[in-house]
């Protein structure tokens, strides 16, 4: 299987600055995506990957030319791409575009403000996706609300209603829904290779399930000094996230 793995990051950002730039228990957050893809080669050398870094961030390049353990491919990210608004899906066709032809088989985007992930998260999304003819596949946690139950918003008349109507008592008996956790996502090439006209969720969409505390992600200053508290904890209990912590670590001194 021919493999684009995307790393995207742009420079600055208006809810937590230079997020993209952090390290997480002495390890810049990036270096655990490549860890990632770095695990998963290993435990399919019969893939051939590509890893590109899409960035207008002169810091986040160097810090991904320090390392020597992985070749990765820049892409400068395009003005019209760089704004607050622009669909992530864009800027990863972008990249897709630009250091790939149609021989691609899967373009995989992690993202480097969910680092919490392991490499067996990585392969179930590749399995998920070779179910069927998704456009794309995305990973997601059981959510612990539910929009037909315990989720609100406000209607039209002023009031607050539950935000699909339904008749249920319990929780249980609504329809299982998830919560995307921004860690992982796969796109079909020749999805890529359309005009994308709606939200990738609008298009034919499948899911891969991680457990339910894999749904941090960094957005702000109190996410971040969360996620380093509880990766901590994780790592200790889950023999996946310490491989993959342990691979970053690796990354990081040899690096220096």
């Amino acid at each position: 299987m021919n493999i684009l793995f995307t790393i995207c990051g742009r420079a600055g950002s208006k809810g937590f600055k230079n997020k993209n730039l952090k390290e997480m228990r002495g390890v810049p957050l990036a270096y655990y995506t490549l860890a990632a893809i770095t695990g998963y080669m290993k435990e399919h050398p019969e893939d051939n990957v590509t890893v590109a870094l899409n960035t207008d961030s002169e810091p986040l390049v160097e810090i991904i030319k320090k390392q020597t353990t992985i070749p990765v491919r820049y892409v400068k990210r395009k003005e019209e791409l760089a704004g607050d608004v622009v669909p992530k899906v864009d800027v990863i066709k972008d990249t897709y575009l630009t250091c790939f032809d149609a021989n691609a088989d899967i373009v995989i985007d992690l993202d480097i403000t969910s680092p919490v992930r392991r490499v067996e998260d990585v392969e179930n999304i590749v399995a998920e996706y070779n179910k069927d003819r998704y456009d794309l596949v995305f990973s997601v946690v059981e959510a612990r609300r539910s929009p037909y139950f315990n989720m609100v918003e406000n209607k039209p008349d002023g009031y607050y209603r539950k935000i699909c109507i339904s008749d249920y008592t319990a929780r249980q008996q609504a329809q299982k829904s998830y919560e995307m956790n921004a860690s992982i996502y796969a796109y079909n090439p020749m999805f890529l290779n359309e005009k994308i006209e709606k939200t990738i969720l609008d298009y034919n969409c499948g899911i891969s399930v991680m457990p339910d505390y894999l749904v941090l992600d960094i957005d702000s200053e109190e996410d971040f000094a969360m996620m380093q508290y509880l990766h901590s904890y994780y790592c200790n209990a889950d023999a996946g996230l310490m491989r993959v912590y342990e691979e970053a670590r690796q990354i990081c001194r040899l690096s220096n």
